[in-house]
Formats: C-alpha cells, structure tokens, sequence
C-alpha cells in the first residue's frame, strides 16, 4: 500500500547537493505535500540533514546508472509510495504553490511541459516537439517509465531527456504518452534570459545548465 496518495521528489549526488537547501525551502514556503529525496550518492552529512528535512529517503546510490540517468528509476521506487508523484529537478525555483498539478495526470502517461526553446532550435525532422524532464508527474507507475528506465540502460543519449525523445518515432505516439503541461510548470531559463518570454502567473522557474547554476548561487547569496 502506498503511504502517501500525493508526493513530489527531487534527488542529486554529491556534486549537485549544494542547492537542495535553496530548492527546499522554496519548495516549503509554498507547498504542504510530502516530498521524498532521492539519494544518488551525495556526502555523509549531508545525508543526515537530509532525513531530517525529507519525508522519505530513496536510495539509489546502488543504481549503476550516472547522474541524471538515475531519474527514471528513481521515479519507478517513488511510485510505490505514492499513487500520484512528480519530479523536480533541484535546479528549479518554486515560486507559488504546485500542487494542483496533479490534477493534469492521466492514466498511463507522464505529464511534462514543452521545451520550447529545444523545440525552436532543433527542429526535430519527424515533427515532433522536445519536452523538459525538470519536472515529470504520473499516476501509478506508466509503462512508458519503464521502457524509459531500459533505454536508459540500452540505448542512451546525451540525458535522460534526450533518451526519452529519442524513444518517440512520431507525433502519434507523443500524444499517446505525453500530457502537455502548462508552460508554468516549468518555465526555461532559455525563455527569460533568450526569448523574451515571460508570464506572471509561472509556479517554476527552471535555471538550466551552467549559467542557470551562477543564477542560482547569485540568488541564494542574496
């Protein structure tokens, strides 16, 4: 039985930790959900402050796979606590609450914003558009995170984002396994800083990349 019917979790190793703090307290000044920490091999003390401030530790220092490539299964262990979960990367700003995300979920897909400036420059030649995994949520456990999690294994790309669009062969099959999320969910670095895009009603703003870390250092030193 799961013990939570709603959950968010984030995770990182040892070289991403030092953010978690930052991305938490956001996280709580808004939202009242549980929120489980998955463990990628990050240092002995700061896996002590950790259980402390998480509801839930998900080990995963066992995992043979990288860095972010751990997303996938890290997501499959986070859905036997809880019917309904969504990832956050530890990158991401929360600015207001997200828990009506979960009110976008559909049985057997994963539900994700689009990647619009992936999308604008890559021009993916089958038509199809590029979706951020900075923040997945799903209902029970998909299938496509499972097939998501082998390829991870099998046939990996350059992310784990990469990994999953290289696993659609068609707008069709997008549909079939993806719910678009609203822009607000997750809105790119990219956008802000490149594209003049911006919204007052974003709940996420996603600092992607190496400048979006100098972004995020700047911010937690005030």
């Amino acid at each position: 039985m799961a013990l939570f019917k709603k959950m968010f979790v984030t995770g990182c190793d040892e070289n991403n930790e030092w953010m978690v703090d930052w991305f938490l307290k956001n996280y709580k000044k808004h939202n009242k959900l549980p929120i489980a920490f998955a463990d990628f091999g990050i240092s002995k003390s700061f896996k002590k402050w950790a259980k402390k401030e998480f509801d839930h530790i998900i080990d995963m220092t066992q995992v043979v796979d990288k860095g972010w490539f751990k997303k996938p299964k890290s997501m499959i262990s986070a859905s036997k606590l809880s019917r309904r979960t969504c990832w956050l990367d530890t990158d991401l700003q929360i600015l207001a609450n997200i828990e009506d995300i979960f009110e976008y979920l559909e049985p057997n897909r994963l539900a994700m914003v689009e990647d619009k400036p992936w999308t604008k420059r890559r021009q993916d030649m089958r038509g199809l558009q590029y979706y951020n995994s900075g923040v997945v949520a799903f209902e029970n456990c998909p299938q496509i995170l499972h097939q998501w999690a082998y390829n991870v294994e099998t046939r990996p790309q350059q992310g784990d984002q990469e990994t999953l669009h290289a696993m659609m062969d068609s707008p069709l099959t997008q549909r079939v396994y993806i719910t678009e999320l609203p822009n607000e969910y997750n809105w790119l670095r990219l956008q802000l800083e490149h594209d003049n895009q911006d919204s007052n009603k974003k709940r996420i703003i996603h600092w992607t990349g190496p400048k979006g870390k100098t972004r995020i250092k700047e911010l937690m030193n005030g």
